[in-house]
């Protein structure tokens, strides 16, 4: 399902705190489950009804942070030989405090927010292509997002690699309750282009760019000295690789992901998967994911002993954790169960923790407190 932009902390899906593109890579990046052969384009043969709860919760030490229940549905309908239709809608449930240190909301304060959003795409299919357009929309009560994407996908005449290319454009208007900005709004411009190859008949890569170049409002009106520039431009590079175990009768999944901003932020995303068929109704997938950042060059590492910074006047600036250097590791499993040929369910648990000193390269940002969350999905799906 689609994943929309929202300014509340979520779970770190993107580096440095933001989602790069999300509306347009969750439409036109492949599925992380790659086959283990390259396939010609095709519309869906049956249609499919999906549902989603998350659960997550974040937390710093002695203090509880944001909690956050998502319901959501998805839904796919062919349309003849060459067209279908999908779409999602989620609700986000979001209460708890901000982090210590980086906000005005002190962690003894309280805050809740609900968000809805929704997506819709419609594709067409060739023998050896495919094209589609997607809208989406995301709002709460201080910010709403819109969003368009087209995106492309070839193959080539032996179906052994395919390639993808799309565009992207967002529009979000933000409106605090502060009263310190008003009618702010944030536009931004995305690409994409990839390409998946067959190598053997047991080893498939996929090679993803992206960029996004974003002008307007950036900063966070929650925020003490929150001063950002009015335009971020953002790259990332991303390298899978699937290679499937026949002895093993499993897949392993690696994958390497590379961002850079003008913010000054570089990061690095290692990951790794284990996909286990267990007997011909279920699948294990455990999972590890490593990512270290370096901190935006604005950012300023809270005082040791003072309350607050001397900051110059409309000087660049901003305390938020998110934008400071650090390391993380998340582990998860999940388990996947085939009811029948009709319906199917599945569980992901994952646990995720976040250090200063675990910075791959150079220090970590000091005076942090270390941050983690717990994040739970179930999932049910019926096929038609």
């Amino acid at each position: 399902m689609a994943a929309i932009k929202s300014r509340h902390q979520r779970p770190p899906a993107r580096p440095g705190g933001e989602r790069l593109g999300s509306v347009l890579l969750a439409a036109l990046a492949l599925p992380g489950l790659l086959p283990v052969e390259a396939v010609a384009e095709n519309a869906p043969e049956h249609a499919v009804l999906a549902y989603k709860q998350l659960y997550y919760q974040d937390s710093q030490p002695g203090l509880d942070r944001i909690t956050v229940n998502a319901p959501s549905v998805y839904g796919l309908l062919p349309m003849g030989e060459h067209w279908s239709v999908e779409g999602s809608a989620v609700v986000d449930a979001v209460s708890g405090a901000s982090p210590r240190y980086y906000s005005t909301v002190s962690g003894a304060s309280h805050m809740d927010d609900l968000r809805t959003a929704g997506d819709a795409k419609l594709s067409y299919y060739r023998e050896r292509s495919a094209y589609s357009v997607s809208l989406s929309r995301s709002q709460e009560h201080d910010y709403i997002s819109n969003a368009a994407a087209l995106d492309a996908r070839f193959s080539s005449a032996d179906n052994n690699t395919t390639y993808n290319l799309g565009v992207g454009v967002a529009r979000d208007s933000i409106n605090p309750t502060n009263d310190l900005v008003d009618d702010e709004t944030k536009n931004s411009l995305q690409g994409i282009v990839g390409v998946t190859r067959a190598l053997t008949a047991v080893d498939l890569v996929q090679l993803q760019l992206a960029y996004s170049s974003g002008h307007g409002y950036f900063s966070d009106p929650y925020k003490l000295f929150d001063n950002r520039p009015r335009e971020r431009n953002q790259g990332t590079a991303l390298l899978r690789w699937n290679h499937h175990v026949a002895a093993a009768d499993a897949t392993l999944r690696l994958n390497y992901r590379y961002y850079n901003d003008s913010y000054g932020i570089a990061a690095h995303t290692l990951g790794l998967e284990w996909v286990q068929p267990l007997g011909r109704n279920f699948s294990l997938t455990p999972s590890l994911r490593y990512y270290t950042q370096s901190s935006a060059d604005f950012y300023i590492d809270p005082p040791a002993s003072a309350p607050f910074p001397n900051i110059p006047e409309g000087a660049y600036s901003s305390l938020d954790q998110r934008l400071s250097a650090f390391g993380a590791l998340a582990v998860a499993g999940k388990l996947e169960w085939r009811l029948s040929p009709e319906w199917s369910t599945d569980f992901k648990a994952e646990y995720y923790q976040q250090r200063a000193e675990w910075r791959l390269t150079g220090n970590g940002s000091p005076g942090l407190e270390p941050f983690r969350y717990v994040s739970f999905e179930f999932g049910l799906t019926r096929r038609f």
